[in-house]
């Protein structure tokens, strides 16, 4: 009698590039609608003196605008029990999937942007954590100084901070950030612009934690005051995100 021979399958798993979110997301509302809702996760305000509102963000041509401008008569916010005057209404979009970096693999977020460096002019393209925070890694900030910054924040005080200059604000400049896991517990994140590398930065404890992404024009705050008068513009255009994560 010939022996049996028992096959046990085990899934496998593979780390094969795929896309999350494609370039085109932004080339009509119905792919806008697949990929993205307006506003904050959480809302209308966070800690500067815009309030978000749908009306404030548009699509042509495969690009999305946002547009800051002055209003009066705004409720103030209220953010880390202190209350902030909203003196703009501005836009905000986070995407509908969260980004959880497992053992083994990580993402590409990558886009193409034209930000302001106004004083008082605060654009962002950012992550941050769904159940708290940290986790928080700034892909590219514009704080009004006439520099880009790149960050990482592990807790309020311990924080990886870059700021370079930001060449010819009124042009597009491409951005790329690749977040990956080195150890099953921490992330390195590369930042490069325009596809030079500008700084390699660690988030401690950052694997297995869902992050939001986000892009929205908010104004004063940390980027100073007193912002502009007249509107305020901050430009996307082709941004994707690829994932390297473990699939069965």
């Amino acid at each position: 009698m010939k022996p049996l021979l028992l096959a046990l399958v085990l899934p496998v798993l593979t780390t094969a590039k795929h896309v999350v979110i494609p370039s085109t997301s932004f080339d009509s509302q119905s792919d806008f609608d697949t990929d993205w809702s307006y506003n904050y996760p959480w809302g209308t305000d966070h800690n500067g003196a815009a309030r978000m509102a749908k009306g404030q963000v548009t699509l042509s041509g495969g690009t999305l605008t946002i547009t800051a401008k002055r209003v009066n008569g705004e409720k103030a916010a209220s953010h880390g029990g202190k209350q902030i005057p909203i003196k703009y209404l501005a836009g905000a979009i986070h995407a509908k999937e969260h980004f959880n970096v497992s053992r083994g693999g990580g993402y590409d977020f990558i886009g193409e942007f034209k930000a302001t460096t106004t004083k008082g002019t605060w654009p962002a393209f950012w992550l941050t954590g769904v159940k708290g925070w940290p986790p928080e890694v700034d892909m590219a900030e514009w704080k009004g100084s006439g520099k880009i910054s790149f960050n990482t924040f592990n807790t309020s005080s311990q924080v990886r901070a870059r700021d370079v200059n930001y060449p010819n604000p009124a042009e597009f400049h491409k951005i790329r950030c690749e977040v990956r896991d080195q150890n099953g517990r921490d992330v390195a994140v590369k930042f490069f612009m325009d596809e030079q590398l500008i700084e390699t930065q660690y988030g401690r404890g950052f694997v297995g934690q869902p992050m939001y992404l986000i892009i929205n024009l908010q104004m004063e705050g940390s980027s100073g005051a007193p912002g502009p008068n007249t509107d305020t513009l901050y430009q996307a255009r082709k941004v994707e995100v690829w994932s390297y994560n473990s699939s069965p």
